[in-house]
């Protein structure tokens, strides 16, 4: 079994929703089993609403994209699906068209509710939780319309000692401080029940979640991972930052911690971000267990439709990724245009 994993769809200006994935349409079909995180609101506001304080908000019609794709789910989990009459007219767009959807609803109740759905036999079961998200009127409570979340911590620490070969050490003024971060623990043993329980009524759990700033992999971000695997997840996944981020395996279950932008077609102001590299995550499956894990690169043509891209022309970024992945033990392989993570236990 086949499955792919996208990182940000954001589908705002899009006039013509068959347009944003064309150039991948025949590897969404192959695929037995899509899943992406969606990074906009099916929202219109009225004229009254002021740009300068614009949403991610798409047109109604551009939705039609995920169903002409073959997207079978969405996380709606993530910094841009905010506020009551957003979130609300995006889930009941997703409803109408028979998109499912996991991370934001009416309550929090609703909005921790996975997505399963039965592929060859297989139940496969998917949530998403954001540690990225606005401190008011943002998070689902029991009686307020939100995003499930996973609370982030951070600290800021001076160096007591050399923290490695050429490091600033103590006796230096203006020497930067050590950033800690970690998951709150109420956050994540939630986190961890919900993952648990997912796992008792599915053959296959994949966790995903929205979290990060830039091309750092934060330790919160691997506590997160890590107890999703150890809570019964067979994959992770994450999106947040707009970068390509290391990958990880953790007792034999991929981690892929920044997928970065899939479909990015406009952010604020209508702005083009260009050929903004991402990954598309290939996960193939033999029953239960994870068989293969890949991800190719892929950017944005000057029609704003995502493609697949050579291995052969993101050398720079394949460095990055790699180095990263190196860091946090994990070896990856090129496999003609695709890369290949080590699965160890």
């Amino acid at each position: 079994m086949k499955v792919l994993l996208t990182g940000d769809v954001n589908l705002m200006n899009v006039a013509d929703p068959a347009e944003p994935f064309a150039q991948v349409a025949a590897e969404f079909k192959s695929a037995d089993l899509v899943f992406s995180n969606l990074e906009c609101c099916f929202y219109e506001p009225d004229a009254a609403h002021a740009l300068d304080r614009e949403g991610f908000f798409a047109p109604l019609a551009s939705a039609e994209a995920l169903k002409i794709a073959g997207v079978h789910a969405v996380g709606i989990a993530n910094n841009v699906n905010y506020g009551t009459a957003p979130i609300l007219s995006s889930i009941a767009r997703l409803d109408q068209l028979g998109v499912p959807h996991s991370g934001a609803g009416a309550n929090l109740q609703k909005a921790r509710e996975p997505v399963v759905l039965e592929r060859r036999g297989l139940r496969i079961g998917m949530l998403q939780r954001t540690s990225v998200f606005w401190t008011t009127d943002h998070e689902a409570a029991d009686n307020a319309v939100g995003v499930a979340t996973i609370r982030g911590h951070t600290a800021y620490q001076v160096p007591m000692f050399r923290s490695g070969p050429g490091a600033i050490p103590l006796n230096r003024p203006g020497v930067a401080p050590a950033i800690l971060t970690w998951a709150d623990p109420p956050s994540l043993q939630r986190f961890r029940d919900d993952v648990a329980a997912l796992k008792a009524k599915s053959d296959i759990v994949i966790a995903s979640c929205h979290w990060g700033v830039d091309q750092t992999v934060f330790k919160y971000m691997r506590e997160i991972a890590h107890t999703a695997i150890d809570a019964g997840a067979d994959v992770v996944f994450g999106h947040g930052p707009h970068f390509s981020l290391p990958v990880e395996s953790y007792r034999g279950n991929p981690i892929y911690y920044g997928l970065g932008s899939f479909s990015f077609h406009t952010g604020h102001g209508g702005i083009k971000h260009g050929d903004w590299v991402g990954m598309l995550a290939k996960v193939t499956f033999d029953g239960t267990a994870v068989k293969k894990a890949t991800f190719q690169f892929v950017r944005h043509n000057e029609d704003n439709e995502t493609v697949l891209c050579p291995l052969k022309n993101e050398g720079e970024v394949f460095g990055q990724v790699s180095t990263g992945s190196t860091q946090l033990g994990s070896k990856l392989t090129p496999q003609g245009d695709e890369v290949a993570i080590e699965l160890c236990a």
